[in-house]
């Protein structure tokens, strides 16, 4: 074949393959996927296929064939990751390779990339995550006629395999972060008004349900770079009364409540850090700036 018609049709590959891709760039000027697409780019381009590649062929199966397949073949998986998140790279490629190795259909799994910059954080430009109750990366989520009967959050709750034969099997094992993934779905079905009225119910719950802090502190950034602000600032403050001896929840709360023009109750959480963290640099400099914005 000529060189001249070699490189028209790479031309033409590369454009048929791509032209329906969104990319955005990160503040270092690094490019990343958002929004829905094929995994031939994961496989394909050189910026991802370093990393999908390598954790595809590096994942061990067992020797023995896994007879999964009949309890799959129904079954749909959407996967939302971020192709700048340490989880996706690693725990995506080896889903896909357990996939494969089933017999099951790549045609069964959906990819969604979610955005993650100063403005924007595990959303996506066609808002596919809405309703989705998304806050960890990767989130595995399977549908039998498009209805979710089962999740895996940032990573197995077991290791890979044990926990979707569990999800075929029917005894899908409760996904990582139950006391964020119980808000999140709360916030979804129920108004402010009504889970604040039963205040007592939840916080109990949540109690027994979130491990530490980071699980509501992401899911109250997520709520606010989603424009969620009165969710947001619900779940920060909810965390100050389950956490109430960290100084990170406060400070979470203070800079919630400043962006919300909440000046003065944001003062009062930086100074609650201080109380309990006195040496805290963020703390001193955030009450600074604060008080020259406080009318007394």
């Amino acid at each position: 074949m000529k060189p001249i018609l070699v490189m028209v049709l790479c031309t033409i590959f590369t454009y048929s393959y791509s032209q329906d891709i969104n990319f955005y760039k990160n503040a270092k000027g690094d490019s990343h996927i958002c929004g829905e697409f094929s995994l031939d780019y994961l496989e394909r381009d050189s910026t991802y296929s370093r990393w999908f590649l390598k954790n595809y062929s590096e994942f061990k199966l067992p020797n023995k064939r896994i007879k999964l397949k009949s309890k799959l073949k129904n079954t749909s998986v959407d996967i939302y990751l971020g192709t700048w998140c340490g989880d996706s790279k690693k725990w995506v490629p080896q889903f896909v390779k357990l996939w494969d190795e089933l017999g099951l259909k790549r045609s069964q799994l959906r990819f969604i990339g979610l955005y993650n910059d100063d403005e924007r954080y595990k959303t996506s430009p066609g808002g596919e995550e809405k309703g989705q109750q998304i806050h960890r990366v990767p989130a595995f989520i399977f549908k039998s006629e498009n209805i979710e009967y089962a999740r895996i959050v940032e990573s197995p709750k077991n290791d890979l395999i044990t926990d979707v034969a569990q999800i075929a099997l029917g005894y899908p094992s409760l996904p990582n972060y139950e006391g964020a993934n119980y808000l999140f779905k709360l916030l979804d079905t129920e108004s402010l008004d009504t889970i604040q009225k039963n205040f007592n119910k939840h916080y109990k719950l949540l109690k027994s349900k979130a491990q530490n802090s980071k699980e509501l502190n992401t899911l109250g950034y997520v709520l606010l770079q989603s424009n969620r602000n009165k969710e947001a600032l619900f779940c920060f403050g909810l965390n100050t009364y389950l956490f109430k001896y960290n100084p990170n929840v406060y400070d979470s709360f203070g800079e919630a409540l400043a962006l919300n023009g909440e000046h003065l109750k944001a003062l009062n959480m930086y100074k609650k850090v201080l109380e309990i963290d006195p040496e805290n640099k963020n703390a001193k400099t955030q009450i600074k700036t604060l008080e020259s914005l406080t009318t007394f």
